[in-house]
């Protein structure tokens, strides 16, 4: 039962620092266009990047479902509280989820 929720934490913090070195790469004012333009190409390859990450973690942590969701929630509420655009949250968590959950 420990590990359980054990993961959970971890899928979390691990959550967090995939939304920080987001907006390292990509930060909000960019994403908002308030500034450099990054091509949708660039975006892609820095959210599969990240996408990459997150699978290796999944599969080394073993996460379950419920780690699993959660990443997938604190991922798109640090995301928010970043300041990224409503729909861009979606698209990106979105990914997140579909890259840790295929087979």
């Amino acid at each position: 039962m420990l590990s359980f929720f054990g993961k959970g934490k971890l899928a979390k913090e691990f959550a967090n620092l995939l939304a920080q070195e987001l907006a390292k790469r990509y930060p909000p004012a960019i994403e908002k266009g308030d500034g450099r333009k990054i091509s949708e190409k660039g975006i892609s390859n820095i959210l599969e990047g990240l996408y990459g990450k997150a699978v290796d973690f999944k599969k080394s942590n073993k996460l379950g479902i419920y780690a699993t969701a959660r990443l997938g929630n604190v991922f798109r509420w640090e995301l928010k509280e970043l300041g990224y655009s409503d729909q861009f949250i979606d698209m990106a968590t979105e990914g997140l989820i579909v890259y840790i959950t295929k087979k």
